[in-house]
């Protein structure tokens, strides 16, 4: 069934993109990444709130509680399936969404009349760089995670928008 539309699938490979390419990259093709990653942000967090089902924060996003329930799910070797993303993954968005904006907007400000060479503006800049790389890992093992507990290929399914219809016991 179809669960992630084009629009999530082309703004998640973008944004991939843009931060593989930004960590390698400096001066004018770098500060290019960042403005384009900024803005793949900002489009997310909008279609976060208006897009179809799959891409509603208020899907995924579940309650500290019911995150931490999931967590203790997934370490006893019994967390259900989801359609959607699951509480884990959910509150991972939200990390490397926030992650990436403070990055990119971080960048933009190093840049500008007023903070350029202000170090804790540069050194923040790093630092953030650093964690959305740091997040971005945790992510990649969580969906290793996943996709071998659930039997999914969960690459292919952000890649393509599909994933096997709902099983018994699956939750949305």
């Amino acid at each position: 069934m179809k669960v992630w539309d084009a629009f999530v699938r082309v703004a998640h490979w973008t944004l991939v993109g843009c931060v593989i390419a930004a960590w390698f990259t400096r001066d004018a093709v770098h500060e290019a990444l960042g403005y384009a990653a900024l803005a793949v942000v900002a489009l997310r967090i909008a279609w976060g709130f208006i897009g179809p089902r799959y891409a509603r924060f208020g899907q995924f996003v579940c309650s500290p509680s019911q995150t931490l329930d999931y967590a203790r799910a997934v370490a006893a070797g019994r967390a259900p399936r989801y359609l959607g993303h699951n509480p884990l993954g959910g509150w991972m968005i939200l990390a490397l969404l926030a992650t990436a904006g403070l990055a990119a907007a971080s960048g933009w400000l190093s840049v500008t009349d007023r903070y350029w060479g202000v170090a804790w503006v540069q050194e923040a800049h790093a630092l953030l760089a650093d964690a959305l790389v740091l997040l971005a890992l945790l992510h990649v093992a969580g969906v290793a995670h996943a996709s071998l507990r659930h039997g999914e290929n969960l690459v292919r399914a952000m890649l393509t928008g599909w994933k096997a219809a709902p099983r018994r016991g699956d939750l949305e």
